[in-house]
């Protein structure tokens, strides 16, 4: 189900296991007016971006039956998948040896969750959708 308040047409899909995680996202981005929707894995995320093809996918990596970064190697298999923006937001670094050993990873931010505030993944959206 895709959330929207106001009439943006800039549609995100937040892949993220913590459900409180996912519901702060969920509403800023939609009180920014962004169209949201939400999967709580990598396989859901898969599924749910080759059925809307959102405009972005904010991902965390470390999420139970399938993993963000196995998601996004995936999801540049495909025709689609290859051009849509992804936004990372993970506790790992991008040094880590999870994120390090599968490579290729094609992402256009990676924010590390400790270091990021709200306004900061907003403003990453904004100018990779180049609004800002």
């Amino acid at each position: 189900m895709w959330y929207t308040i106001g009439n943006m047409d800039k549609k995100i899909l937040i892949v993220e296991d913590d459900k409180a995680e996912a519901n702060v996202l969920l509403e800023k981005f939609s009180q920014e007016g962004f169209s949201v929707t939400t999967a709580e894995n990598g396989k859901k995320g898969l599924e749910r971006a080759f059925m809307d093809h959102p405009d972005l996918i904010l991902a965390d990596i470390v999420m139970p039956i399938m993993d963000g970064i196995t998601m996004i190697n995936e999801l540049r298999q495909d025709a689609w998948g290859k051009t849509v923006p992804v936004v990372i937001l993970s506790n790992l670094n991008p040094d880590d040896e999870i994120v390090r050993h599968k490579a290729p990873l094609d992402f256009s931010y990676f924010l590390m969750k400790a270091n990021w505030t709200l306004e900061d993944v907003v403003r990453a959206v904004k100018k990779e959708l180049k609004m800002s």
